[in-house]
């Protein structure tokens, strides 16, 4: 590169800004160190610092213009090119300039990134801190400062009240400075989609975010028709703790109550954490709470290094018949009797499909991850970015899925259409017997199964874990000349998937557009200050624990020399007890 930064006498720049970035590219990319004798508005004179090299430079601002010219260099370089490791012109600012516009594209260029492509570009070594702070200072350039972040959030919830008609949106302060402690956020749209359309079903969880001062996103998000992601509610929070989730669950239990005449019959799953849990029970007495099978999986993964019982335990929680589940459990009895005992800790009717008291619909995981995932690459932004991204995302999700379901002509969405031909199917290939207008005897090659079309159930039990005729039913149903789609449930048809993206969430206008519209915003809103928790220094922890720890047994330490429990031989007293009574 070096031949893209030599100079001439006589050879302009636009300013003196414009001039002192060139020379300290040249500097940089040609290996040497300036010593700069003069540097001010009007001239600039510098020399190279290594001692005996004559290299000179001296450039002056025209008159009446900001124009910067060479007036004179001097001498070529005699100090070699070896400044491997450091440069000292390569400042904080430098590197914001070089990775200013591969940050617009990607958020997360991350700071060894930085390392690799600064060597590769001029064949010096950064720091990492210089290059991590660069990354933050270019962050703030681009998106704001995460203390103007927490200063917009009133002006912001304000905007998106006064856009999206109906929509929740509150900022929680504590303390006489304002300090910001929690958000809520609801829009309308996701509240109506969800109580008109969506599965009875609520995924709880939170994922940690990554910018200056952390806090938590945690959210409630849910089940369309086709089994798709439907985020109905989000917060921030300073700290995660068992009070921050009540407040959550308080909060998304009155964005509920306002817009539906009763309380409907919910499903909550969760990673198991106790918060979450006493939080459900207490704001939704009514409802039922499930362990995400994903979490207790990879539990079970990690404790006993075994995938197999990873796969036999999916294969438990599937069972439809308490035999079918007796033998399921019987077989990781057979792999590893500490992990039949290890399971008994969690309640089967807390997580199992045959033990579960209430609706499912064959969901034995949450959708949080795939919630998460929308906001990975905002986690290190302030958070009104964040809010913005599920915002954007939001939009674009929701009018993409209404131009989408337009095409559909089936009565069920397309995941539960394709349920219901494939039990149609199989319908053929059975006798049915009738006992009386509502009960049938379904015969098949391997079995005979029972079916009631009045209170729709089969003792396959796939139709009450389902939502869905199977095809013992579907049977029973085309014997009587019955129309099979009545019998589905109707939030899996197409007609609850329109509803469920009936409403539109509308755009927030860009912050420039606040003032003008602002008329009818109170003047003295408050302005709220960041928590008090910053990031910690020092690597964070990768993640956090999901389940219920509570009756786990706790690993007992012992001694090699005394055989005492309660410590290591390294800290043991004994001897030195000893050593003191002989003395």
């Amino acid at each position: 590169m070096e031949e893209d930064h030599n100079f001439v006498v006589g050879q302009e720049f636009p300013d003196v800004k414009a001039f002192r970035n060139a020379i300290k590219e040249a500097a940089i990319a040609q290996h040497f160190e300036l010593r700069i004798i003069k540097s001010d508005l009007i001239r600039y004179f510098a020399k190279c610092a290594t001692e005996g090299c004559p290299w000179r430079i001296r450039a002056v601002k025209l008159p009446n213009a900001p124009t910067f010219t060479i007036r004179s260099l001097e001498g070529t370089h005699t100090c070699g090119k070896n400044a491997q490791i450091g440069h000292h012109q390569a400042s904080v600012d430098w590197i914001v300039s070089f990775i200013e516009e591969k940050l617009r594209d990607n958020i997360n260029y991350k700071p060894k990134d930085i390392l690799q492509d600064i060597h590769k570009h001029y064949g010096i070594i950064i720091p990492y801190k210089q290059a991590w702070r660069a990354k933050e200072r270019g962050l703030a350039a681009i998106y704001g400062s995460s203390e103007e972040g927490y200063c917009l959030l009133p002006s912001y919830c304000e905007q998106i009240k006064r856009t999206n008609p109906g929509s929740i949106a509150e900022v929680f302060t504590t303390g006489a400075d304002n300090r910001f402690q929690r958000l809520f956020v609801s829009f309308n749209a996701s509240i109506y989609g969800f109580l008109n359309g969506c599965l009875p079903i609520v995924s709880i969880g939170g994922i940690q975010l990554k910018s200056k001062y952390l806090g938590t996103l945690l959210s409630a998000t849910s089940f369309d028709a086709d089994g798709g992601l439907f985020p109905i509610a989000f917060g921030v929070i300073d700290v995660e703790n068992d009070e921050s989730w009540m407040w959550f669950l308080s909060e998304f239990h009155k964005a509920l109550e306002i817009h539906a005449e009763s309380m409907p019959q919910l499903t909550f799953i969760s990673d198991g954490q106790k918060g979450i849990a006493d939080a459900v029970r207490r704001k939704f007495p009514n409802s039922s709470l499930a362990f995400c099978m994903r979490h207790l999986s990879e539990s079970i993964g990690k404790e006993f290094k075994n995938s197999r019982l990873t796969h036999l335990l999916w294969k438990v929680a599937y069972a439809t018949t308490t035999m079918a589940f007796k033998e399921r459990m019987g077989e990781i009895e057979d792999v590893s009797s500490e992990a039949a005992k290890w399971i008994q800790q969690y309640p089967p009717s807390h997580w199992a499909l045959v033990h579960f008291e209430g609706t499912r619909y064959g969901h034995l995981s949450s959708n949080i991850e795939e919630f998460n995932r929308w906001i990975l690459e905002a986690r290190e932004l302030p958070i009104i970015q964040v809010i913005e991204q599920i915002h954007c995302k939001l939009m674009a999700e929701f009018e993409a899925r209404r131009l989408k379901s337009s095409s559909w002509f089936s009565v069920l969405a397309p995941s539960a259409e394709k349920r219901m031909i494939e039990a149609i199917n199989h319908a053929s290939m059975y006798q049915v017997l009738r006992s009386d207008e509502v009960e049938f005897e379904v015969l098949s090659a391997e079995r005979s199964d029972i079916v009631n079309i009045g209170t729709h159930c089969c003792s396959c039990r796939d139709w009450q874990l389902y939502g869905i005729p199977c095809s013992h039913a579907v049977a029973a149903l085309i014997s009587c000349r019955k129309d099979v789609y009545a019998f589905a449930e109707k939030c899996f048809t197409v007609a609850s998937y329109r509803q469920t993206y009936a409403e539109e969430i509308h755009p927030i206008p860009g912050r420039i557009e606040w003032r003008k519209t602002g008329e009818g915003i109170d003047d003295e809103i408050q302005v709220v200050r960041p928590p008090k928790f910053r990031r910690p220094p020092g690597r964070p922890e990768k993640k956090r624990i999901c389940l219920e720890d509570l009756n786990r047994e706790k690993h007992t330490v012992h001694c090699s020399r005394c055989n005492q429990t309660g410590h290591y031989k390294t800290t043991c007293k004994a001897e030195i007890m000893k050593s003191i009574e002989q003395f």
